[in-house]
């Protein structure tokens, strides 16, 4: 029997619940809407945080963890948390070295305060993290650690979201995520059950996402796995960025379900499900499951001319 994993420690709430919402503008399409609300799994790594960064603790095995994210990278602050629950030491690299001289932002200053250390970078250095020559370069400062990459997608984190999936069998005919390096609907997709279909929502642009999410597959399961797609229009101009009419559908969801919606991600994926329904994209007698993979507890982040890239999932 295999020990257990050091993330188990911290009692996560699995599988997390599924509830069915009423909500004409699927209805009267004829289609049902659920939440899986992974949201709910832990209350310092919620969602695909703890799904991603379980199996990567596990391979660690006690040793300093060194990762990468944006100034305000939701998965910064859940692999710090965890180094502080769990007892090991965490190094956050963090895109932008002209933040090394500012005061911290709220997210950053959480990160610290759970005893992150943080390594500024210019963003040229950022873009070439997965260079080996920069990679020796940290772990010389750092010593041996476990490499973990940006939003915490690799193969053993597609493996640990393939979960996600198979927590899914045989509710709902599509499971929908939003994507931002695209593990969690690699593994989402290689759990679900034949017949099944996993839909992904970037919020970022590039169109690079398909070949992402594809090279996960093959690094995680040897090649394709599940059915799944993508629908690139619902980014709302790239990450991190937002728009009134997102923040008004947000607040609106909030008031017709009670769900606290997360901005940047989840309001992204419900606005993308509720526009999808309207097309006629579900037939009728269609169950979706929109996965809810954070919660508002975080500000919003300033995006700038350099930030069109991926840095939290």
């Amino acid at each position: 029997m295999s020990a257990p994993s050091p993330a188990s420690r911290l009692r996560p709430r699995l599988p997390s619940p599924v509830q069915r919402t009423e909500d004409e503008r699927f209805a009267r399409h004829g289609v049902t809407l659920l939440l899986k609300r992974d949201d709910l799994i832990h209350p310092d790594l919620p969602g695909n945080k703890w799904r991603k960064l379980a199996p990567n603790l596990a391979a660690a095995a006690g040793r300093p963890v060194l990762t990468f994210g944006g100034a305000y990278s939701n998965h910064l602050r859940a692999t710090a948390a965890a180094g502080r629950l769990l007892g090991f030491r965490t190094i956050g690299v963090v895109r932008g070295d002209e933040l090394a001289h500012r005061p911290l932002n709220p997210s950053l200053a959480r990160c610290a305060a759970d005893g992150m250390r943080l390594h500024f970078v210019d963003r040229a250095t950022y873009r070439a993290k997965a260079d080996p020559a920069v990679l020796a370069g940290l772990l010389a400062t750092y010593g041996d650690c476990e490499v973990v990459p940006e939003g915490g997608s690799n193969a053993l984190a597609a493996r640990g979201c393939a979960e996600l999936g198979r927590e899914l069998r045989g509710v709902a005919d599509v499971a929908a995520v939003a994507c931002g390096t695209g593990g969690t609907l690699a593994g989402l997709a290689a759990g679900l059950a034949p017949g099944q279909r996993a839909l992904g929502v970037p919020v970022l642009r590039g169109g690079f996402l398909g070949e992402a999410v594809r090279e996960l597959q093959r690094e995680a399961f040897g090649g394709p796995a599940g059915d799944w797609w993508l629908d690139e229009r619902f980014h709302f101009g790239g990450y991190a960025r937002t728009t009134p009419a997102l923040h008004a559908f947000a607040k609106d969801f909030e008031d017709r379900h009670g769900l606290p919606v997360e901005r940047l991600y989840v309001a992204k994926m419900l606005h993308a499900l509720t526009v999808l329904a309207e097309e006629g994209a579900f037939p009728a007698g269609t169950t979706v499951a929109a996965v809810i993979t954070g919660r508002p507890d975080a500000p919003e982040e300033p995006a700038g001319p350099g930030d069109a890239q991926p840095s939290s999932r």
